[in-house]
C-alpha cells in the first residue's frame, strides 16, 4: 500500500489492516479528532528548532503534526504490536526517533541526541499511569521545559487545583511549574470513545523545584495527606512517628493552625514547615 494511501487511513481502519484492537489493560483511547488534535499542537507552541518527547505515540496522528513543527521527535510507545503501523506511517519523517518501551523505565537524557538540550513533552497519557509519569519526568535529572498533557479532564481540574482543594499530586506539580487548563476535548474525540471528557494541560516548569529541600517536601506533605479526615496535626503526627505535641510546636512555630487539613496548605506554607522540620531533625 503506497504511503499517501495509508496516511489517509483512519485510527479504525488501520487497527483492522494490521489485526489489532485496542487494549484496555493499557488504557488505549487514540485521539483521532482533527480540532483536538490541534489544540494540543497549539498548547505545545513549539518552536521550529525545538525537540520534542511524545509519549504514548498510539497510531502516529499527532506524531506527524509534532514532527512537521519540530526539529526533531522523540516517539514513545509501549505496545510493540502497534510498532510496524507506526514504523510505516512515520517513514517520511527522517526527524522522528521511534521508541518501543516503557517510559518509566527509560533514561530520558539519553533518547536525544545532546543530553543537555531543552525539550517539551507531549503525551497522551492514560489516568492509571498519570501520577507515575509526572513523577518520572519531574523528578529526574533531564527535565522538560514544559509538558502539554492530554489527560481526563477531572484529573486536569484537580491539578489546578487551588489551596483548599489541593491534593498531593497538585501540590507536587506546583513545586516544579505552573499549571493551565487550555482547552477540553470531548470523548467523542477519541477511539474507541471514553466514559469521560478530556483536557489539554500545559505545564510550564521552573528551571528548579520552588523549594530546596524536596526529600523533606515529599516525606511532610506525603504525611500529611495520608489521612485526609485527620487534621494536619494528627495526620502529620502519625505519618511521622511524632508525638502530636511535637507536632504542634512544629505548627504553631510557623503560625499554621494545627486543625486545619493537608489540602488548605500552600505552597509557601509547606516551605515554612519543611524549615522547622529541618531544623527539629538537627
Amino acid at each position: 500500500m503506497k504511503r499517501d494511501t495509508l496516511s489517509s487511513l483512519s485510527v479504525p481502519q488501520l487497527l483492522r489492516r494490521y489485526g489489532l484492537r485496542p487494549k484496555k489493560r493499557l488504557g488505549q483511547n487514540f485521539l483521532i479528532d482533527a480540532a483536538s488534535l490541534q489544540k494540543v499542537l497549539q498548547a505545545a507552541d513549539l518552536a521550529a528548532d525545538e525537540d520534542v518527547l511524545e509519549i504514548g505515540a498510539g497510531l502516529g496522528s499527532l506524531t506527524v503534526l509534532l514532527a512537521r513543527a519540530a526539529r526533531y521527535v522523540v516517539a514513545v510507545e509501549l505496545d510493540a504490536d502497534l510498532i510496524p503501523p507506526l514504523q510505516e506511517i512515520l517513514s517520511p519523517y527522517s526527524n522522528v526517533h521511534l521508541v518501543q518501551g516503557d517510559i518509566l523505565n527509560l533514561q530520558i537524557g539519553e533518547l536525544f541526541p545532546q543530553k543537555s538540550q531543552s525539550y517539551s513533552v507531549v503525551a497522551n497519557i492514560p489516568y492509571y499511569i498519570t501520577s507515575a509519569i509526572l513523577r518520572h519526568l519531574l523528578e529526574g535529572e533531564h527535565r522538560p521545559r514544559q509538558m502539554i498533557l492530554t489527560l481526563q479532564l477531572e484529573v486536569a481540574q484537580r491539578i489546578c487545583a487551588s489551596p483548599g482543594e489541593m491534593s498531593l499530586l497538585a501540590l507536587s506539580i506546583h513545586l516544579y511549574g505552573t499549571p493551565s487548563l487550555i482547552a477540553k476535548i470531548p470523548a467523542g474525540a477519541f477511539y474507541p470513545q471514553p466514559k469521560v471528557d478530556s483536557a489539554v494541560l500545559r505545564l510550564q516548569l521552573a528551571e528548579q523545584p520552588r523549594l530546596e529541600d524536596t526529600e523533606l517536601f515529599f516525606r511532610l506533605a506525603r504525611a500529611g495527606f495520608s489521612q485526609k479526615r485527620k487534621t494536619l496535626r494528627n495526620a502529620l503526627a502519625a505519618g511521622l512517628g511524632l508525638p502530636p505535641p511535637q507536632v504542634m510546636h512544629l505548627l504553631q512555630a510557623v503560625q499554621i493552625e494545627p486543625h486545619r487539613r493537608a489540602e488548605t496548605l500552600s505552597l509557601e506554607e509547606w516551605g515554612k514547615l519543611v524549615q522547622v522540620y529541618k531544623a527539629y531533625l538537627g
